[in-house]
Protein backbone atom coordinates (compact mmCIF):
# COMPACT_ATOMS: atom_id res chain seq x y z
CA UNK A 1 0.00 0.00 0.00
CA UNK A 2 1.73 3.15 -1.46
CA UNK A 3 -0.80 6.30 -0.87
CA UNK A 4 0.16 9.94 -2.40
CA UNK A 5 1.25 12.18 -0.24
CA UNK A 6 2.66 14.19 -2.68
CA UNK A 7 -0.68 14.33 -4.47
CA UNK A 8 -1.78 17.37 -2.58
CA UNK A 9 -0.03 20.94 -1.72
CA UNK A 10 0.22 20.09 2.81
CA UNK A 11 1.32 16.37 2.07
CA UNK A 12 -2.35 15.47 3.91
CA UNK A 13 -4.51 12.38 2.71
CA UNK A 14 -8.16 12.40 3.77
CA UNK A 15 -8.66 9.38 6.04
CA UNK A 16 -12.67 7.94 5.87
CA UNK A 17 -13.26 5.88 9.18
CA UNK A 18 -15.88 3.47 9.43
CA UNK A 19 -17.19 1.32 11.88
CA UNK A 20 -15.89 -2.49 11.49
CA UNK A 21 -19.21 -3.83 12.50
CA UNK A 22 -21.85 -1.59 11.69
CA UNK A 23 -20.27 0.12 8.55
CA UNK A 24 -21.35 3.48 9.33
CA UNK A 25 -19.21 6.09 8.22
CA UNK A 26 -18.02 7.75 11.47
CA UNK A 27 -16.09 10.43 10.65
CA UNK A 28 -13.11 12.02 8.28
CA UNK A 29 -9.52 13.14 9.38
CA UNK A 30 -6.30 13.52 7.16
CA UNK A 31 -3.53 11.57 7.62
CA UNK A 32 0.36 12.33 7.13
CA UNK A 33 3.24 9.50 6.55
CA UNK A 34 4.01 9.39 10.19
CA UNK A 35 0.19 9.23 11.01
CA UNK A 36 -0.09 6.57 9.01
CA UNK A 37 2.96 4.67 10.69
CA UNK A 38 1.88 5.63 13.86
CA UNK A 39 -1.61 4.27 13.06
CA UNK A 40 -0.34 0.69 11.96
CA UNK A 41 2.51 0.52 14.70
CA UNK A 42 -0.15 1.26 17.83
CA UNK A 43 -3.60 0.20 16.60
CA UNK A 44 -4.65 3.20 17.53
CA UNK A 45 -6.29 5.68 14.65
CA UNK A 46 -3.99 8.69 14.07
CA UNK A 47 -4.33 11.96 12.20
CA UNK A 48 -2.44 15.04 11.60
CA UNK A 49 -4.12 17.63 13.30
CA UNK A 50 -4.66 21.15 11.16
CA UNK A 51 -5.62 23.18 13.97
CA UNK A 52 -3.10 21.77 16.45
CA UNK A 53 -0.81 21.36 14.06
CA UNK A 54 0.96 17.91 14.91
CA UNK A 55 -0.02 13.88 15.41
CA UNK A 56 -3.29 13.71 17.10
CA UNK A 57 -4.65 10.09 18.41
CA UNK A 58 -8.20 10.16 17.98
CA UNK A 59 -9.29 9.43 22.35
CA UNK A 60 -5.97 10.40 23.91
CA UNK A 61 -7.97 12.78 25.93
CA UNK A 62 -11.40 11.02 25.76
CA UNK A 63 -10.25 7.67 26.13
CA UNK A 64 -12.75 7.14 22.97
CA UNK A 65 -10.03 5.13 20.96
CA UNK A 66 -10.49 3.87 17.23
CA UNK A 67 -9.19 0.51 17.49
CA UNK A 68 -7.58 -0.06 14.29
CA UNK A 69 -8.88 -2.51 12.13
CA UNK A 70 -7.79 -2.62 8.74
CA UNK A 71 -6.41 0.51 6.06
CA UNK A 72 -7.43 0.80 2.68
CA UNK A 73 -6.33 2.68 -0.20
CA UNK A 74 -8.44 3.66 -3.14
CA UNK A 75 -7.88 3.12 -6.89
CA UNK A 76 -6.04 6.65 -7.30
CA UNK A 77 -3.57 6.25 -3.88
CA UNK A 78 -4.98 9.63 -2.52
CA UNK A 79 -8.34 8.56 -0.19
CA UNK A 80 -7.59 5.86 3.00
CA UNK A 81 -10.92 3.94 4.21
CA UNK A 82 -10.04 2.86 7.83
CA UNK A 83 -12.31 0.78 9.27
CA UNK A 84 -12.28 0.62 13.31
CA UNK A 85 -13.77 -0.43 16.40
CA UNK A 86 -14.91 3.18 18.65
CA UNK A 87 -14.49 2.56 22.02
CA UNK A 88 -16.97 5.00 23.13
CA UNK A 89 -18.68 8.48 21.20
CA UNK A 90 -16.67 9.60 17.77
CA UNK A 91 -17.50 13.31 17.86
CA UNK A 92 -16.48 15.93 20.42
CA UNK A 93 -19.74 16.62 20.85
CA UNK A 94 -20.71 13.54 22.30
CA UNK A 95 -22.57 12.17 19.14
CA UNK A 96 -21.69 8.31 17.78
CA UNK A 97 -20.67 9.91 14.66
CA UNK A 98 -19.49 13.41 13.10
CA UNK A 99 -22.86 12.99 11.45
CA UNK A 100 -24.88 13.04 14.73
CA UNK A 101 -26.15 9.19 13.24
CA UNK A 102 -26.53 6.10 16.04
CA UNK A 103 -23.81 3.68 15.09
CA UNK A 104 -25.98 0.67 15.14
CA UNK A 105 -25.88 -1.94 12.04
CA UNK A 106 -29.33 -1.10 9.88
CA UNK A 107 -29.38 -4.80 9.85
CA UNK A 108 -32.19 -5.31 12.68
CA UNK A 109 -30.44 -8.86 14.28
CA UNK A 110 -27.28 -7.39 14.77
CA UNK A 111 -29.35 -4.56 16.49
CA UNK A 112 -31.16 -7.19 18.66
CA UNK A 113 -28.13 -8.36 19.46
CA UNK A 114 -26.65 -5.40 21.22
CA UNK A 115 -30.30 -4.95 22.96
CA UNK A 116 -30.01 -8.44 24.64
CA UNK A 117 -26.66 -7.51 25.75
CA UNK A 118 -28.29 -4.09 28.02
CA UNK A 119 -30.60 -6.56 28.92
CA UNK A 120 -28.69 -9.16 30.47
CA UNK A 121 -27.42 -6.82 32.55
CA UNK A 122 -30.80 -5.25 33.75
CA UNK A 123 -32.58 -6.57 37.26
CA UNK A 124 -34.39 -9.85 36.61
CA UNK A 125 -37.21 -8.01 38.27
CA UNK A 126 -37.42 -5.70 35.22
CA UNK A 127 -36.28 -7.90 31.82
CA UNK A 128 -37.72 -10.92 30.65
CA UNK A 129 -33.86 -11.57 29.28
CA UNK A 130 -32.56 -11.07 32.86
CA UNK A 131 -34.84 -13.36 33.86
CA UNK A 132 -34.79 -16.39 31.79
CA UNK A 133 -30.39 -16.17 31.75
CA UNK A 134 -30.75 -15.83 35.54
CA UNK A 135 -32.01 -19.24 35.30
CA UNK A 136 -29.66 -21.00 33.55
CA UNK A 137 -28.48 -22.60 30.52
CA UNK A 138 -30.05 -25.06 30.51
CA UNK A 139 -33.44 -23.06 30.98
CA UNK A 140 -32.57 -21.10 28.19
CA UNK A 141 -32.15 -24.21 25.88
CA UNK A 142 -35.50 -25.51 27.01
CA UNK A 143 -36.92 -22.32 25.90
CA UNK A 144 -35.46 -22.62 22.52
CA UNK A 145 -36.86 -26.43 22.18
CA UNK A 146 -40.24 -25.19 23.40
CA UNK A 147 -39.93 -22.75 20.45
CA UNK A 148 -39.05 -24.97 17.97
CA UNK A 149 -41.90 -27.17 18.92
CA UNK A 150 -44.34 -24.48 18.93
CA UNK A 151 -43.17 -23.50 15.48
CA UNK A 152 -43.69 -27.21 14.07
CA UNK A 153 -46.90 -27.17 15.15
CA UNK A 154 -47.96 -23.52 13.89
CA UNK A 155 -46.08 -25.06 9.95
CA UNK A 156 -48.65 -27.40 9.48
CA UNK A 157 -51.26 -25.34 9.85
CA UNK A 158 -52.26 -22.30 7.45
CA UNK A 159 -52.44 -19.47 10.22
CA UNK A 160 -49.61 -16.98 8.70
CA UNK A 161 -49.77 -14.81 11.45
CA UNK A 162 -49.42 -17.96 14.16
CA UNK A 163 -46.52 -19.29 12.04
CA UNK A 164 -44.84 -15.62 11.69
CA UNK A 165 -44.67 -15.30 15.31
CA UNK A 166 -43.61 -18.48 16.61
CA UNK A 167 -40.74 -18.00 14.19
CA UNK A 168 -39.94 -15.04 15.89
CA UNK A 169 -39.85 -16.54 19.21
CA UNK A 170 -37.86 -19.52 17.98
CA UNK A 171 -35.15 -16.76 16.34
CA UNK A 172 -35.62 -14.31 19.36
CA UNK A 173 -34.70 -17.33 21.93
CA UNK A 174 -32.10 -18.53 19.68
CA UNK A 175 -30.23 -15.26 19.55
CA UNK A 176 -30.10 -15.51 23.59
CA UNK A 177 -28.81 -19.21 23.22
CA UNK A 178 -25.91 -17.75 21.38
CA UNK A 179 -25.41 -14.73 23.99
CA UNK A 180 -25.49 -17.09 27.02
CA UNK A 181 -22.91 -19.52 25.48
CA UNK A 182 -20.87 -16.58 24.67
CA UNK A 183 -21.11 -16.22 20.77
CA UNK A 184 -23.18 -14.35 18.10
CA UNK A 185 -24.85 -14.52 14.41
CA UNK A 186 -21.45 -13.60 13.49
CA UNK A 187 -19.93 -16.59 14.65
CA UNK A 188 -22.94 -18.88 12.99
CA UNK A 189 -22.39 -16.87 9.87
CA UNK A 190 -18.50 -17.48 9.86
CA UNK A 191 -19.34 -21.46 10.30
CA UNK A 192 -21.68 -20.82 7.24
CA UNK A 193 -19.25 -18.86 5.22
CA UNK A 194 -16.44 -21.57 5.61
CA UNK A 195 -18.71 -24.65 4.58
CA UNK A 196 -20.08 -22.85 2.09
CA UNK A 197 -16.18 -22.34 0.65
CA UNK A 198 -15.44 -26.33 0.52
Amino acid sequence: MKADFTKYQDGLVPAIVQDYDTSKVLMLGFMNEEALHKTEQTGNVTFYSRSKNRLWTKGEESGNFLKLKSIFLDCDNDTFLIKAHPLGPVCHTGADTCWSEKNHSDNFLLYLEDIIKLRRQSSPEESYVARLMSKGINKVAQKVGEEAVELVIEAKDNNEDLFLNEAADLLFHYLLLLNAKGYNLQSVIDVLKQRHSK
